[in-house]
């Protein structure tokens, strides 16, 4: 009897050990989420914080390859964009989706460590590093950690080059703001730089073409991000409340 009641007891102990190895907690789960090439085959990756060109000068936590991850709902509402944009003589070109919150983590602490200026030239010229933080240029949490948002661009495919929006992927200041120059809600340029610190400018060409991917974006579920002519999210996001954790790198679902 008491070798019989030590072998159920281990029975149980194994069962309880294996059940908890399979078990995922939320915040790692990928299985809702598509590598995004796999459902827009025509999109154009150049992943920024996979390389080194971006405000931080290194790659960033958590990106273990150069490719873009989505929730499956944003991935197929993007290949809606895509064929919209397709028909205009564009392509997408994305420079980030997913975001695990080690990146965001990463950011916080470079932001935190004032003296780190390397690419200051590059994407905060007119500020003093010290406020990217309290003006929210870098945040504790970030919408790109919930699976439904994207960073990105159009490419002309006639010319075979980026479309000039007039400001570089994430550039701190105002010149970064949707309504810049203009009335994003209208469409219509005006050429009023007045927020611009240094009273830099963008030509009527590069606010329309702002007002391209916007319009695309805004017609296929997405909803636009006030100071980010690039940033956009899916309305009906699938994980408003859930910050994910696993790295990006290609899926094998």
């Amino acid at each position: 009897m008491k070798n019989l009641l030590s072998l159920l007891v281990l029975c149980i102990l194994l069962l309880s050990c294996s059940t908890k190895s399979t078990e995922v907690c939320p915040e790692e789960d990928a299985s809702q989420f598509v590598t995004l090439t796999d459902v827009v085959p025509d999109a154009i990756l150049e992943i920024r914080y996979f390389g080194t060109y971006n405000f931080v000068g290194t790659r960033i936590d958590g990106y273990e390859e150069p490719t873009a991850l989505l929730t499956r709902q944003a991935a197929d509402s993007l290949k809606a964009v895509s064929d919209d944009v397709i028909k205009q003589g564009y392509r997408l070109k994305i420079y980030d989706a997913y975001r695990p919150q080690k990146g965001v983590d990463h950011f916080v602490r470079w932001a935190e460590d004032i003296a780190d200026t390397l690419m200051k030239a590059y994407f905060y010229p007119d500020l003093d590093k010290s406020v990217l933080f309290p003006q929210e240029y870098i945040c504790l949490k970030s919408g790109h950690t919930r699976g439904s948002t994207v960073d990105l661009t159009l490419f002309d495919m006639a010319t075979e080059k980026e479309v000039d929006m007039g400001a570089t992927f994430d550039w701190f200041g105002p010149e970064s703001h949707p309504d810049f120059c203009g009335n994003p809600e209208t469409g219509q340029y005006n050429g009023d730089n007045r927020k611009s610190p240094k009273e830099r400018s963008i030509t009527e060409q590069q606010f329309q073409n702002r007002m391209i991917l916007r319009q695309a974006m805004l017609r296929h579920g997405f909803k636009p991000f006030d100071t980010e002519w690039w940033h956009f999210t899916l309305k009906d996001e699938p994980f408003p409340d859930t910050y994910f954790t696993f790295p990006v790198k290609q899926l094998h679902n």
